[in-house]
């Protein structure tokens, strides 16, 4: 039986506070884990960007990723390393680059769940090119934009087909509107997408592996409300059915973390409707009462990933999730089946068994970790980095204070710590003030 160190990779761009957390909670865990007659320990060191060999190996078994998504230095770095040195990073650098929000619409339309209707639009203005006239000249077709929202309806939403961040994205409640939106458009193509109308519930379901957690979202607060802390919100079919399309969509493009936005509207119909962010925020001037239950499900699905050497599959295999579209399953049976392949392909019942068995001090440890001082620190370098210095000591004391809220409520849940599938149980009030 040989000592052998695993090797965890952080791939950073302007992330402060979860590194800082999980290093910490990683160093206390001290872990000794029997795999394969090894002993395993782990060491985490963040990965630099340098000039690199094509040919030098990887020293990483696992790589966290955060900065391919717009950085391509590192993105063609992981690129290598997977071809070459089968490294495991979440997420899979080829389908983040080609997976934008048009592509992951189209693909849920195909499997049957219920995307709102939605257009795409030329866009306004474009990058001349001595291609571009002749092209426009000889096969755009003309239209008038007032008939193509009176076709789709109003209200509407008008959002990028691509990107993240609520960048660009605009209501439309009238004709006159949607010129305002289209002319502001410029050079991006664009998305017109009918509104849920009426809608009681707006939630953003965070999957990190076979690990899901759902959490209802106000859009309209500012961004260090819109996680609100509310709890109980879901009934148990609901977040059932939540757990199952987030872990549907993102096995379907090889992610491990993603977060997938879908509102209840009427007949209780859950309708996803932005669901291609497989880099979401991970901060916690955003995710605040949050933000353990991310670091928590992030350690265990790496630990778990980098012990078990887990590999990247080498293709995307849409086969088996058509056989059930196509099928006669009703459409809760096919999510249900769907979600099915993802457990297979996340390897669930395992992960579960060794997340109980070799990482059961976890929540304890985090629980500790999130009342000290080093935690507390954590929370206030990511407030200085993005608020005016006048407001730093207020914003530090608002996220601590939820963090903390975070901490009774798991004392008086019986235990230190959530489950690995806690599906709305987001405490706290509406307005998520501390």
């Amino acid at each position: 039986m040989a000592n052998v160190t695993r090797k965890i990779g952080l791939s950073l761009g302007a992330d402060v506070c979860w590194p800082i957390a999980y290093e910490a909670i990683m160093r206390q865990l001290k872990l000794s884990i029997p795999v394969g007659g090894d002993t395993l320990d782990f060491e985490v060191e963040r990965v630099r960007i340098e000039p690199f060999d094509l040919g030098q190996s990887c020293r990483y078994d696992v790589v966290i990723d955060r900065l391919t998504h717009w950085y391509n230095t590192s993105r063609e770095w992981i690129k290598k390393a997977v071809i070459l040195d089968g490294l495991y990073v979440f997420n899979n650098p080829w389908s983040i680059q080609s997976m934008e929000k048009h592509s992951s619409y189209c693909a849920a339309m195909r499997l049957g769940l219920p995307v709102p209707e939605t257009l795409l639009l030329p866009p306004k203005e474009y990058e001349t090119s001595p291609d571009l006239q002749p092209t426009l000249e000889r096969y755009a077709s003309m239209f008038k934009l007032s008939d193509v929202g009176d076709k789709l309806g109003y209200p509407m939403f008008m959002k990028p087909y691509d990107g993240g961040g609520w960048v660009g994205v605009s209501r439309i409640d009238g004709a006159k509107a949607l010129e305002t939106a289209y002319d502001e458009s410029g050079k991006h193509v664009m998305h017109l997408q009918k509104s849920v109308e009426p809608f009681d519930l707006f939630v953003r379901s965070v999957g990190l592996g076979p690990q899901t957690r759902q959490v209802l979202y106000d859009p309209s607060a500012p961004l260090h409300d819109r996680y609100t802390q509310k709890t109980d919100f879901l009934s148990p079919d609901d977040a059932s059915l939540l757990h199952d399309m987030t872990l549907t969509i993102n096995s379907f493009f090889g992610w491990d973390f993603n977060s997938c936005e879908a509102l209840r509207g009427p007949s209780g119909v859950w309708s996803p409707i932005d669901f291609a962010n497989p880099c979401p925020d991970s901060q916690v001037t955003s995710l605040h009462f949050h933000f353990p239950w991310l670091i928590e499900a992030n350690l265990r699905w790496s630990i778990f990933c980098a012990a078990h050497r887990r590999t990247k599959p080498h293709n995307l295999n849409w086969g088996p999730y058509y056989e059930i579209a196509d099928s006669e399953l009703p459409y809760r049976e096919k999510l249900s089946a769907y979600a099915g392949i993802a457990n297979e392909l996340y390897e669930t019942e395992k992960f579960e068994e060794f997340c109980a068995k070799h990482l059961s001090h976890l929540e304890e440890i985090s629980w500790e970790w999130f009342g000290t001082d080093a935690a507390k620190d954590a929370v206030r370098q990511k407030v200085v980095a993005l608020y005016p210095e006048n407001e730093v000591e207020d914003f530090t004391e608002i996220f601590w204070g939820r963090i903390q809220k975070w901490r009774v409520l798991e004392s008086a849940r019986g235990g230190k710590g959530a489950g690995t599938n806690e599906p709305g149980t987001a405490g706290g009030n509406e307005k998520g003030q501390a």
